[in-house]
């Protein structure tokens, strides 16, 4: 049996670091005796007090202990959990070097990963607000009593444990604003510590609450909950198992959310993917159709279609759209709201477009345009497909600029495409998460 390793001590004492950069998680990087070190709570050109949080081969870890010399850029952060929540890493940055941040970030990606450089730069799409944005999460809760009482929130950052906090400034109000009231109703259920996790999922108004549950609720607990909300206006939903058991306490809810420019609605079940910024989310679908251009003419393709987000609103403009997406219930979903909204010029279908797809019907049709809007792990397996479909002219919707950054240099290196333009788009205001859009030609 090998020896263990023994855990490495930090020191105990604050050391003092010049600041020359922010990483892409949003800690300020430094160099301390010619290691790396990347320091929560830091912005690039300050010189501060840091304590070590870790130490590794590569590199160390440290946080703020003071700021001797401070950025322009800082300012207070708004919510008094920031430091202690993992939901937000960005608050003490003004809001403009936030865009700032991103857009540098996404430009290191494509240059440093991709190889290649956009033909020119789309302003950046923010938000009319930055605060009370967020309409999906997952909130954790643990009955803690030697606190005296339930906590319910995000989880403390790089820790596992639920964070302290009464309130949150990126959670819509009507969620944000009711955590200590959550508290007190789990608090006074026979299953307070049998309940780990609340999700949360808005459309334009309403709010569904999914309680996670360990054990069955008792009559009186299914009486509270109905309770608070009829009180508080929430549509209560539990779930004992698997996603097949979520259900509603009561009636099941009708979510929906309006695209005006569109005149669309589409419908979606509470724990379905959807955008977490409604704002953003509308102000990206009107940059990709503006960048796609769309025309009666054209035959369009979106790839990773979830209910139909950038779909429906193609087929407003195109002749036909072909949808396709991995969740058969996602693309069930798809097709119904196709059907409500009139659109008969949407179809859909379900496929693995991380797997073979040679026996997919679509895949030996003629594309004029496509969308792409995948997950983080980017959408490398489909590229090689799209010349050879005759698509010229893609739309890349990216929730992580590395994967966008290697996809971007095999459509431009070896698929014979241009990089002609992108730029970011603030959906997770306050954090380090980099939502970004881009537009490809065929050479």
């Amino acid at each position: 049996m090998g020896r263990r390793r023994r855990r490495q001590r930090l020191p105990q004492e604050p050391v003092r670091a010049r600041v020359e950069s922010l990483s892409h998680d949003g800690r300020g990087v430094a160099r301390v005796e010619g290691k790396a070190t990347f320091i929560h709570g830091a912005l690039p050109g300050e010189e501060v007090m840091f304590r070590y949080t870790g130490r590794r081969k590569s590199h160390d870890e440290g946080e703020v202990v003071e700021v001797l010399e401070a950025s322009p850029s800082r300012v207070a952060p708004r919510c008094p959990h920031f430091g202690l929540c993992g939901g937000c890493s960005l608050q003490h940055l003004e809001a403009t070097e936030q865009i700032h941040y991103k857009q540098q970030t996404l430009a290191d990606a494509f240059r440093h990963i991709g190889k290649v450089e956009p033909e020119s730069w789309l302003p950046p799409l923010v938000g009319e607000s930055p605060w009370g944005y967020r309409r999906k999460a997952r909130l954790g809760v643990k009955n803690v009593p030697r606190k005296g009482r339930v906590l319910v929130g995000f989880r403390e950052r790089s820790s596992s444990f639920v964070a302290d906090m009464d309130s949150c400034e990126v959670l819509h109000p009507k969620i944000g604003q009711a955590l200590t009231a959550l508290s007190e109703l789990i608090a006074g259920l026979s299953i307070a510590s049998r309940l780990p996790q609340i999700e949360v999922a808005m459309d334009d108004s309403r709010c569904v609450l999914i309680f996670r549950i360990l054990e069955p609720l008792s009559d009186e607990d299914r009486e509270r909950l109905r309770r608070f909300g009829q009180e508080r206006d929430f549509i209560i939903y539990t779930q004992n198992g698997g996603p097949e058991t979520v259900a509603p306490l009561d009636e099941a809810a009708d979510l929906h959310y309006a695209l005006p420019e569109f005149d669309l609605s589409l419908h979606f079940q509470p724990t379905d993917f959807t955008q977490v910024n409604s704002d953003i989310n509308r102000r990206m679908i009107h940059r990709a159709v503006e960048l796609l251009q769309p025309e009666r003419t054209d035959r369009v393709l979106d790839l990773f279609c979830g209910i139909g987000n950038f779909t429906l609103p193609l087929a407003t403009r195109a002749g036909q759209v072909t949808g396709v997406e991995g969740t058969a219930e996602l693309v069930a979903r798809a097709r119904e709201n196709a059907r409500r909204n009139g659109l008969d010029n949407a179809r859909f279908f379900t496929a693995n477009l991380y797997e073979s797809l040679e026996a997919e019907p679509w895949l030996k049709e003629n594309f004029d345009k496509a969308l792409l809007d995948p997950p983080r792990s980017g959408a490398f397996e489909i590229l090689a497909h799209l010349p050879r479909m005759g698509v010229e002219r893609l739309v890349y919707v990216s929730c992580y600029p590395g994967t966008l950054g290697r996809d971007a240099g095999e459509l431009v290196h070896r698929l014979g495409y241009r990089l002609v333009s992108a730029g970011v788009m603030d959906m997770f205001p306050h954090t380090a998460h980099v939502e970004s859009i881009a537009l490809f030609e065929k050479s």
